[in-house]
């Protein structure tokens, strides 16, 4: 079974920032010439999410207005007495997301609905450039 392993770059603005990166996604595919498989979508370090969304204005504000309620920004953290970062919330919310997501593909293309896009979620606070590891296996 042939395995790629692509590694692409994203510039995030932090702050829940979403990105669609589903066309990297298609590329690093598409460049593979595996035909048929799995592709795993994963961004390492604690503070980010890969995951699938219909990318649209509202909805992301949607998404954005959810997650504040369900792990707030005005609430203390532990987390901030060990390293002062103020992070919490970005580590939590990143836990709950999980860091990935596998998603089948025949005949080259990625067997995603209509409307679901694949994204990178940035809960950090600062600015950044995140790494996202695609590995295709088919």
């Amino acid at each position: 079974m042939p395995v790629e392993t692509k590694t692409i770059s994203v510039q995030a603005k932090g702050e829940m920032d979403i990105i669609d990166i589903t066309d990297n996604v298609a590329q690093a595919l598409q460049k593979s010439g595996i035909k048929s498989g799995v592709v795993t979508v994963f961004v390492p370090g604690s503070t980010a999410s890969v995951s699938t969304i219909e990318y649209e204005p509202n909805l992301i504000d949607d998404f954005k207005r959810i997650m504040e309620k369900l792990v707030p920004s005005n609430v203390k953290y532990k987390h901030t007495e060990t390293w002062g970062d103020d992070n919490g919330k970005s580590h939590c919310r990143a836990t709950l997301m999980g860091p990935g997501i596998t998603v089948p593909f025949s005949n080259g293309k990625m067997l995603l609905g209509t409307w679901q896009q694949i994204v990178l979620i940035d809960f950090d606070v600062p600015p950044r450039t995140r790494e996202v590891v695609i590995q295709i296996m088919g």
